[in-house]
């Protein structure tokens, strides 16, 4: 028999209500012992899923708190259990002692994630339900949100699950084949069965494309912001902020710090960091921001790289623009409201087929420009569910997004096993062999759902949780 758990389930600290839950056989049990209704007609086992106003009591019947409670009865429940939540006054006191005397009366304090891994064990949630649980409550914006809710209503888990149905209609098709050979059916097979593999790894390969923007989704885009001193990086940033954050003047290296700041770009968490100016300078303190600014283009998924239309190129931007991966830049001529000293055909040479963009961060109209282009390097387009040819091939105009790295892991596990489950059909390799390749990725995309997973991998996916979740 599972035992019964308990542990508070809101955030720590003062609030107008706390919440403690209490999950398992016992659970109606514990709450009869503690639990003291206002009204003697309203017992919680005869009037379940309903609030009920009383106090919690000790053993000596000492007052610990006025509170509502409500018994859920199995299975319809989060854990698939019999769950209790008892609603207290949300201080630290309350919360503590309720907590206390629960598991005094036979509750044992859950582990992080306890509550939401019951609901797996019990059937209640798949593995990527459980997982998109944390994504909920980690959610950035309200796109984040919207895609962690998709997958929490079992979304992602009924494409794997279609996929893997694909899959298992072709083992069926070579069981036959090898339980009842004939020379001109095996023929046919070959080249129906290549087919229909390349068909199941373009939708995986899509799933796997669409992993970055997941990644970005769920994290964040990190966007460094670089330059020479006093080009209009914190003049961008505040823009973009729509506040004052980082000050401005006219005096070269101002901000000798990285400023962070999380903002909503368009539903895209964007992680926007302000350098010092990067130059040559004697000054020991300016040159430590000089040095965080080319460390933060390690990390950068964009960098944007601002230079002053004002003033001629210098060598010192060409030593930044060397600096950078190509991949992943952003060339802003800023200051485009003032006369500018650097000619159409002199950006273009410098620039050399990166993105370039010609603005002013005091004009409204070109931070919107800006926006959008950090929009479309996040895959900005996957959210808006853009038909692209990519979505074509998958044969879905908006498909899920994965977000979390473990089941991008299995994808490419999976793809590579249908990939070299395609080369042995175009080879013509006995079934018996290609059929151990095409159960690989049938298996693989088993362990994204928890369908075929390793209890260590179960405890390393709820370990991260919080208590109460």
């Amino acid at each position: 028999m599972e035992s019964t758990i308990a542990a508070i389930a809101t955030s720590p600290g003062e609030s107008g209500i706390g919440i403690i839950r209490i999950s398992g056989e016992k659970s109606l049990n514990i709450l009869n012992k503690i639990f003291y209704p206002a009204s003697k007609n309203l017992a919680p086992k005869d009037n379940n899923r309903q609030l009920i106003y009383g106090h919690i009591k000790d053993e000596l019947g000492h007052i610990i708190d006025e509170v509502l409670a409500v018994y859920f009865p199995a299975p319809k429940t989060y854990t698939a259990e019999d769950v209790v939540e008892i609603d207290c006054h949300g201080g630290i006191v309350p919360l503590s002692n309720t907590l206390s005397l629960v598991l005094r009366c036979g509750a044992n304090l859950a582990e992080p994630g306890e509550f939401t891994k019951r609901a797996f064990l019990n059937g209640r949630l798949d593995l990527t339900q459980a997982e998109a649980v944390i994504d909920v409550i980690n959610s950035k914006t309200n796109s984040s949100f919207d895609v962690a809710m998709e997958q929490l209503r079992g979304r992602f888990s009924k494409e794997i699950n279609e996929i893997r149905k694909e899959i298992t209609d072709v083992l069926v098709d070579i069981a036959v084949n090898i339980d009842y050979p004939d020379e001109d059916i095996e023929l046919i097979l070959y080249d129906k069965l290549e087919n229909e593999l390349r068909s199941i790894k373009k939708k995986v390969d899509y799933l796997i494309d669409s992993s970055d923007t997941g990644r970005i989704l769920r994290e964040g885009l990190n966007v460094a912001i670089i330059g020479r001193p006093n080009v209009g990086k914190s003049s961008l940033m505040n823009a973009m902020l729509r506040e004052s954050r980082a000050i401005v003047t006219e005096i070269p290296g101002t901000t000798r710090d990285t400023i962070e700041e999380l903002i909503n770009v368009r539903g895209i968490p964007v992680n926007l960091i302000d350098t010092a100016g990067i130059r040559s300078t004697d000054d020991v303190i300016e040159q430590i921001g000089i040095d965080k600014s080319k460390k933060s283009l390690e990390s950068a998924d964009l960098v944007i790289f601002m230079i002053d239309l004002t003033s001629e190129i210098s060598t010192e931007d060409y030593d930044i623009l060397n600096q950078v991966d190509k991949s992943k830049l952003l060339i802003l001529f800023n200051k485009a409201d003032k006369t500018a000293r650097i000619s159409e055909a002199d950006i273009a040479s410098f620039a050399r087929g990166v993105r370039y963009m010609i603005t002013s961060v005091n004009d409204s109209k070109s931070v919107d420009e800006i926006e959008n282009a950090i929009f479309e390097k996040a895959g900005g387009n996957l959210l808006l569910g853009k038909e692209s040819e990519t979505d074509k091939l998958a044969g879905s105009q908006k498909s899920n997004i994965v977000t979390n790295a473990r089941h991008k892991n299995m994808l490419e596990r999976a793809t590579t096993s249908l990939g070299e489950a395609i080369n042995a059909a175009s080879g013509g390799i006995p079934l018996e062999f290609l059929e151990i390749d095409i159960r690989n990725a049938y298996e693989e995309l088993g362990f994204i759902t928890g369908d075929s997973v390793q209890d260590d991998v179960i405890d390393e996916v709820f370990s991260r949780f919080c208590l109460g979740k």
